[in-house]
């Protein structure tokens, strides 16, 4: 596959990924968000503010979790860096590992009912682990694509190059940054979208999606040169 395609493929893939487990997530584990640390600051503070409220376990938790998997992921890659092998297979499978615990753990917890038990607070942790990892790849691995799990400064970039192609101060690279953009930005929408249909047809069983696109991953060879 030439170097082009793959990264496009990459970009797709990995926010796809992003918005479907984020969106599991929040619909089965009472507003979680395993992947956007800033959400779990809001929904706690609510909490916080709220006299009748009280924040959960779990989400008080998410955010240590989430930096544990960015450390995790961090050493992962420094370990393949002093070896001088690649990294990128050893985070996909770290984070197919996490998810596949996700899963596990959360369909033992079915059905979850109105608050966290053991089991699924233990995939909720797992989850956030995931991301964790996933957020730390993307920004020490994959550079050359833009963020697939922050869409907020994607998006930024896209009105802002959009406002000046309309307004004709556009490029080659404006085209291209919107091409760059774009396509996580729609696949992160269509993963959140496919989510939600799919934990109310199937639950947890519905993490079989992300956890296919990581194995394809990991088949696939690394691309050629452009």
């Amino acid at each position: 596959m030439r170097a082009a395609s793959f990264q496009r493929l990459q970009g797709v893939s990995m926010g796809l990924l992003a918005g479907y487990v984020d969106t599991l997530g929040f619909i089965a584990l009472f507003g979680l968000f395993t992947a956007h640390v800033t959400g779990n600051f809001v929904l706690i503070a609510v909490s916080l503010a709220e006299p009748a409220q009280t924040p959960s376990l779990l989400k008080l938790l998410a955010f240590p979790a989430f930096i544990l998997g960015v450390a995790a992921a961090r050493l992962l890659v420094a370990g393949c860096e002093r070896r001088g092998v690649s990294a990128v297979k050893p985070t996909y499978a770290l984070q197919l590992v996490l998810l596949l615990g996700f899963m596990a753990c959360g369909m033992l917890a079915e059905p979850v009912g109105n608050s966290a038990g053991p089991l699924a607070m233990a995939a909720g942790l797992l989850g956030t682990l995931a991301m964790g990892a996933h957020s730390a790849a993307s920004k020490l691995l994959l550079t050359h694509l833009a963020p697939t799990s922050m869409m907020t400064g994607n998006v930024t970039q896209l009105v802002i190059d959009g406002v000046d192609w309309l307004r004709g101060a556009g490029d080659a690279a404006t085209r291209a940054r919107c091409g760059k953009f774009f396509w996580p930005v729609a696949a992160f929408a269509l993963g959140c979208a496919m989510a939600a249909f799919a934990y109310l047809a199937v639950g947890f069983v519905a993490l079989a999606v992300p956890v296919a696109l990581l194995c394809l991953h990991l088949w696939l060879p690394e691309p050629s040169a452009p």
